[in-house]
């Protein structure tokens, strides 16, 4: 490749000007035609290249963030003790699911909900620290759906265990922003089954997680280290600084940092 000593940019103003830097640094995609020219040995090359303004606006006031058709500014009050607890994804392997929570993203097992007569398993991570997990497995709320505590202990026994279950397993379903797994039994040991449906292809429809780090730079070379599958890394495309990998089933999760994040609605 022939290194650049001159760039002529045929402009028409100086916003086709800015557009086009921001265009070679990056930050923007190509759409408009204009052209480059490189001064070479054998003359001046002149080489098609595309420009495009693209504007991220955000709101500029929290009002009329909540004005926006459809969002209801003031919610009911009936709503005021809800929380987001849990987003679901079903796995293929859990072993190399949990693998890769656990010792890849740092989360922590939480709880385990086995289903017998159904055959599936669920399995709950979160950002919570060790020595806050309750050790009394009733508190956790890994008591299995269905289990018949009477055939267990006394009648007497089964009741004081069923409302203790029911008032201390609230603490794993208290926490918020908890991923729940799900393995359906059988399905790492069936060949036929291709795996699921991550939302990312045709039909597309749900998208990703995120997670917030430090340093998405530094996350991100620990990851290419681990193995780990990259859709974006932090300078690939036009957004810099944020990085998109897969876990192992395919879904997409967003690496991110609050600091630098609000520079993506500032192009």
């Amino acid at each position: 490749c022939m290194p650049a000593k001159q760039v002529d940019v045929d402009v028409a103003s100086s916003t086709d000007r800015v557009a086009l830097m921001l265009t070679l640094s990056g930050v923007l995609r190509p759409v408009k035609n204009h052209h480059f020219g490189f001064a070479t040995p054998s003359g001046r090359l002149l080489l098609p290249v595309k420009v495009t303004r693209r504007t991220v606006r955000a709101m500029a006031t929290v009002q009329e963030l909540h004005s926006l058709p459809g969002v209801v500014a003031t919610p009911d009050p009936a709503t005021k003790e809800f929380i987001f607890q849990q987003t679901m994804l079903r796995v293929k392997e859990p072993t190399r699911s949990l693998h890769f929570y656990t010792g890849v993203l740092g989360m922590t097992l939480l709880a385990k909900l086995d289903f017998p007569d159904m055959k599936f398993t669920l399995y709950f991570l979160g950002y919570e620290k060790k020595e806050a997990i309750p050790e009394d497995p009733a508190e956790r709320g890994v008591l299995a759906a269905g289990s018949n505590v009477g055939q267990q202990q006394s009648r007497r026994d089964s009741m004081v265990l069923a409302v203790q279950h029911q008032l201390k397993a609230r603490w794993m379903f208290s926490r918020p922003a908890v991923l729940e797994l799900t393995h359906n039994w059988g399905t790492e040991n069936d060949e036929s089954f291709a795996g699921y449906h991550s939302g990312n292809t045709e039909p597309k429809g749900f998208g990703h997680i995120g997670l917030a780090v430090p340093d998405v730079y530094a996350a991100c070379k620990r990851f290419e280290e681990l193995g780990v599958k990259f859709v974006k890394t932090p300078d690939g495309g036009s957004m810099k600084g944020l990085a998109f990998i897969q876990d192992p089933d395919g879904y997409w999760i967003e690496i991110l940092n609050p600091n630098t994040s609000k520079d993506f609605a500032s192009k």
